[in-house]
């Protein structure tokens, strides 16, 4: 990647891609919508379904617990039927259960529903990075720089879409995203073909023995951390803010906008200045500040702390990402698979303990939990800095990931 312009305008250009990179980045973009679709109107589902903010939150965690797990299957899925076939299946799994998420009549229905868009949208978001690159024209670097434009702009356009479509009615967002996934369905199963499967069929244990590399285990613990503290924001917020739709949702979409802008653009130049885990840890700390002041502070503090955690959010999921690819010795893809499958159990447990703690103490000690959260995640890199001092210094930022799709395509 280095050296490489990915906005030249050359055949390798971001701006110059086939239209099955396209359709793939488009349908990348409305997957990660889904994750923040809830937000704004997690008060108007409470409200409309009658039930508490602990029980609603469990959209969260319904949704990330089979996240969690679906990582163990995804690479054993699309190494033995495609890529192709596996993104077409992820969507369909979306389209389905988006939309009876907007039938649902009781708050268990619509917990068990977000579940099985879950997998759907485990299935194609671990699968689209290694089949945009597969497909993109030229070099991969405008291809990364593009999925992770995608998603950004997904992350951030969800809560704006939710709040949208959640002001007439809490219903009307899930169906939206299951007309915006058909479309991508429709998109894909028109322009992208099937691309080469890979020459190694993934076993469903693979990613659980790669965590026995203690690199990969310290980098995949302190992401658990992390993600606590991230997913206390994202699922618990909303109800600290009590905003309408539309003052939510333009909350997080300035979040989401900060968390583009610093994934894309200012992580990867901090970690060429002063390396990954300085960045991380730094960042790490920052984010458990912030949080402390969003939980003491006033609601003006709160809506700021809020946004401002996109900037931080951002920088570290771009370094963890790099860490995961490349800290380990084992596949990339089989790496990153053991590395999603820990984190993201913190991210199904944060959205159902915040509202919890506050029931069983105030409202400010669950921003406490997610803060020490943060730290331990800091301190976690700190003593384990020489299982991953090397590999973090020796990747330029975008190489990890470059490396991993690229093993997974081959």
């Amino acid at each position: 990647m280095q050296g490489e312009d990915p906005f030249d305008q050359g055949a390798g250009s971001i701006l110059r891609q086939p239209k099955a990179v396209w359709a793939t980045a488009g349908a990348s973009v409305v997957a990660f919508m889904g994750i923040g679709l809830v937000d704004p109107i997690l008060p108007s589902i409470a409200k409309g379904l009658e039930a508490t903010p602990s029980q609603v939150s469990l959209l969260f965690t319904s949704y990330f617990l089979i996240t969690a797990v679906a990582m163990l299957v995804t690479g054993f899925v699309s190494s033995r039927i495609g890529g192709r076939r596996t993104l077409l299946a992820g969507l369909a799994l979306v389209v389905v259960f988006a939309a009876l998420s907007g039938t649902s009549t009781s708050v268990g229905e619509l917990v068990g529903f977000r579940a099985g868009w879950g997998l759907g949208n485990a299935l194609f978001v671990s699968t689209s990075l290694a089949v945009i690159v597969g497909a993109a024209a030229g070099g991969s670097a405008a291809a990364i720089l593009l999925y992770e434009s995608a998603l950004g702009l997904g992350m951030a356009c969800g809560p704006l879409l939710g709040a949208l479509l959640g002001d007439a009615s809490w219903r009307y967002p899930f169906f939206g995203t299951a007309a915006l996934m058909a479309i991508g369905f429709l998109c894909i199963t028109a322009f992208l073909k099937e691309q080469p499967r890979p020459a190694r069929k993934t076993s469903l244990l693979a990613p659980i023995r790669a965590l026995g590399h203690g690199g990969l285990a310290s980098v995949a613990t302190s992401a658990f951390f992390y993600n606590y503290a991230f997913f206390t924001i994202l699922a618990f917020t909303p109800f600290v803010l009590d905003m309408t739709p539309y003052r939510s949702g333009a909350v997080f979409f300035a979040w989401g906008l900060l968390l583009a802008v610093f994934s894309v653009l200012v992580a990867p130049r901090l970690q060429k200045r002063f390396g990954s885990l300085k960045v991380l840890g730094a960042s790490l700390l920052l984010l458990a500040v912030d949080l402390l002041v969003l939980g003491y502070g006033n609601h003006t503090a709160a809506i700021v702390c809020t946004i401002v955690s996109g900037a931080f959010i951002g920088m570290n999921n771009t370094v963890y990402t790099e860490l995961a690819l490349g800290v380990s010795d084992a596949p990339r893809p089989v790496a990153s698979a053991g590395y999603n499958f820990v984190r993201w159990f913190a991210a199904a447990a944060a959205p159902y303990l915040a509202p919890k703690i506050e029931e069983w103490s105030d409202i400010h000690v669950p921003f406490v939990v997610a803060a020490v959260a943060a730290v331990a995640g800091a301190l976690v890199v700190w003593a384990r800095r020489s299982a991953l001092t090397h590999e973090a210094e020796v990747l330029e930022p975008g190489h990890a990931a470059e490396d991993g799709v690229a093993a997974f395509a081959d």
